[in-house]
């Protein structure tokens, strides 16, 4: 059995949970600053803070500063590594035959 990547573990992980989706949903669009975030998802920094770290710890947000504020957008790469790993199931299922519900 081949080891799964940590990257991979803590990309999953971090997509579990309802508002990282929503950040991510919003940052689909454009880079936002962490308080545009705060705004149009109404919820408190130390709250906003916890989830953007677990999203940059697993890679799928990236973040740079321009002056005083942290911009936050999508590391594409990230995703595509997902998409990657999820993409081994469907070549499996060409092999095992449908079971039907019991």
């Amino acid at each position: 059995m081949q080891s799964i990547s940590p990257t991979i573990i803590s990309g999953f992980h971090a997509l579990s949970d309802p508002l990282r989706i929503t950040i991510l949903e919003l940052l689909r669009e454009q880079e936002l600053c962490v308080c545009e975030l705060g705004e149009a998802l109404g919820v408190t920094g130390s709250k906003l803070s916890f989830h953007l770290k677990t999203l940059k710890d697993a890679g799928l947000v990236r973040s740079r500063q321009e002056g005083r504020w942290i911009y936050y957008g999508l590391n594409l790469a990230q995703f595509v590594a997902l998409e990657q790993y999820l993409s081994e199931y469907r070549r499996f299922s060409q092999i095992l035959p449908a079971r039907p519900c019991t």
